[in-house]
């Protein structure tokens, strides 16, 4: 795959509080870049509102079987690709069990459906990337790898 997308319910917190859906910043071989300029203007084209950012951290990343706090499993997929990978967080404004029956708000799953397609069809024909690839040069010339560290007690390891 060129690229992941990995939605999921993102209501049992008190960190985001937004009734719809959240994107988070791009995850790449263990670096957490930039929210992609490309990623929001497909968000507010389909939301006609303001993006909303989940504020992951290093502990979103690690695997989960790392017994600290994670907003959810969204992030796991970068473990397992070199892929650029971002979160699509179905969001609530008050906590709620992420597997609880009845409670989803169908608008805010359709409208994280229209970005998920809508980014699909822009990053496929060129007009939308995860990350700026000089940037990533950059930033890997200068330091590094960093996902040998976060990567240590996975299944593939």
């Amino acid at each position: 795959m060129d690229a992941v997308l990995s939605v999921d319910a993102t209501r049992a917190n008190w960190v985001i509080k937004h009734t719809g859906f959240a994107i988070t910043p791009t995850v790449k071989e263990g670096w957490i870049l930039k929210v992609s300029p490309d990623l929001i203007d497909i968000y507010v084209r389909v939301t006609g509102e303001a993006p909303v950012v989940v504020p992951i951290t290093m502990q979103d990343i690690t695997p989960y079987s790392t017994p600290v706090y994670h907003i959810n499993s969204m992030m796991q997929p970068w473990l397992y690709t070199s892929a650029p990978v971002v979160g699509v967080a179905i969001t609530a404004r008050m906590a709620l069990p992420g597997s609880g029956t009845g409670i989803t708000n169908f608008i805010a799953l359709e409208q994280a459906t229209r970005f998920v397609i809508e980014v699909a069809k822009d990053f496929t024909t060129g007009r939308a990337r995860f990350y700026d690839p000089d940037e990533w040069e950059t930033i890997t010339k200068l330091h590094g790898p960093v996902a040998h560290i976060l990567k240590r007690g996975t299944p593939f390891q």
